[in-house]
């Protein structure tokens, strides 16, 4: 058990870490720096470095996560609410995010290999809209890891 919870948590930290500081700490300061051309461009190539991790966190969370369950956790039925929780709400991180990799990341990669920065910055406006939403719930997901056992 104590390996599955620390790779657990090191797979949330990277992404809901990754998530909190290209949000809060990289977005404003190239939205701030850089013209939309190369603004875009940057994203385009942090999304392909970041999401490759974001990637293996998913399938770290999902299989370390089942195996707490089915293992030391004795099955859905025993596991307590917090744990639903976690799991509804990872869940919901991760189809949120293969909607941004198979979506509108993909029409951000064609749109900065076209120049046509019209539809990147859309892309990446929308891109902008959904890790915020999972950045909230991926907070939401650390404070009932926390906090859980005393619910």
């Amino acid at each position: 058990m104590p390996f599955a919870i620390t790779l657990h948590m090191l797979a949330a930290v990277i992404w809901v870490g990754g998530m909190f500081f290209a949000y809060i700490a990289l977005r404003p300061a190239a939205g701030g720096l850089l013209e939309p051309p190369l603004r875009l461009r940057l994203w385009s190539r942090v999304f392909s470095r970041f999401f490759p991790w974001v990637w293996l966190a998913v399938l770290i969370l999902l299989a370390s996560g089942f195996w707490m369950i089915v293992g030391p956790l004795g099955g859905m039925a025993r596991a307590g609410m917090p744990v639903h929780l976690m799991m509804t709400l990872g869940i919901a991180m991760m189809l949120i995010f293969m909607h941004i990799y198979f979506g509108p990341t993909r029409r951000l990669t064609r749109a900065v290999a076209a120049d046509d920065w019209a539809a990147g910055a859309k892309a990446l406006d929308r891109i902008r809209v959904l890790i915020l939403a999972n950045l909230i719930l991926g907070l939401l997901v650390v404070c009932i890891a926390g906090a859980g056992r005393y619910l």
